[in-house]
């Protein structure tokens, strides 16, 4: 079995976020860039179906993305902690990601005439929360499409999946190959250990050119939120201050 694990490089979940003069773009100095988060999950449930059949089973991680100046915005570097995990090998598709359907064409393209059983992706980007790559890779590229799956099983050519609804559980099956996006739950994070980052050092990782295509969405600014406004405190034994102050507000 052949599996895809696409991952998205994003800042460090406790970057303080400023922006470009023109507000185009994320400012990068000094920001620390990791694996999002919810990728995570899918390249630990990758590492779990690999050790399960590690001959039956080549995992290959792919992220769209351009190494940037300093060390901490590295996707290589971050390719390799994945490969760390146990995975095969790394591609990396050298372009800036534009938008989602620029990135989801980068990959169908990759992955058009390579045979995967199984493409992993995370629920969502942690920086623009999109959830919209893994739909529209499964659209190009013609199959099934499961998204915020929280458990997967592969037996006799089909995924077994659950997914979290309101009020309980989805149970799907479905044929392979197949795209799935998963939430938390997928697996438990896994932290790679010496010997995995000393093997990932020396494993493959392809860079490859991108697919000329024209992104369809234009960033036309970015903008920080208002700052807080002031506050009047009130201190919980006066009650009925708080509720003339709610009741001048027109809130109650």
């Amino acid at each position: 079995m052949k599996i895809l694990c696409c991952i998205s490089h994003v800042p460090d979940t406790t970057t303080r976020i400023q922006f470009t003069a023109d507000g185009k773009a994320l400012d990068r100095s000094g920001v620390t860039f990791i694996i999002n988060p919810y990728d995570d999950f899918v390249l630990a449930r990758a590492a779990e179906l690999k050790e399960k059949n590690p001959t039956g089973v080549h995992v290959t991680v792919l992220c769209v993305g351009k190494n940037g100046a300093s060390s901490t915005d590295s996707v290589d570097a971050n390719l390799r902690k994945a490969l760390a995990l146990g995975l095969d090998e790394a591609v990396r598709i050298d372009a800036e990601p534009l938008d989602a359907f620029f990135v989801a064409s980068q990959i169908a393209a990759y992955a058009q005439d390579k045979g995967f059983d199984l493409f992993l992706f995370g629920k969502e980007s942690i920086d623009y929360n999109g959830s919209q790559v893994p739909g529209m890779v499964a659209a190009l590229l013609g199959l099934p499409f499961i998204s915020y799956a929280t458990s997967i099983e592969i037996l006799n050519g089909s995924a077994k999946l659950t997914r979290e609804i309101t009020g309980g559980k989805e149970l799907i099956e479905s044929p392979l190959p197949l795209v799935l996006s998963a939430q938390k739950g997928l697996a438990e994070w896994r932290i790679p250990n010496v010997r995995g980052i000393m093997q990932a050092k020396s494993k493959p990782l392809h860079v490859i050119a991108p697919l000329s295509v024209s992104p369809r969405v234009q960033t036309l600014r970015h903008e920080p939120p208002p700052p807080k406004g002031t506050f009047k405190k009130i201190e919980p034994e006066r009650i009925d201050e708080l509720v003339q102050e709610l009741a001048n507000k027109g809130l109650i």
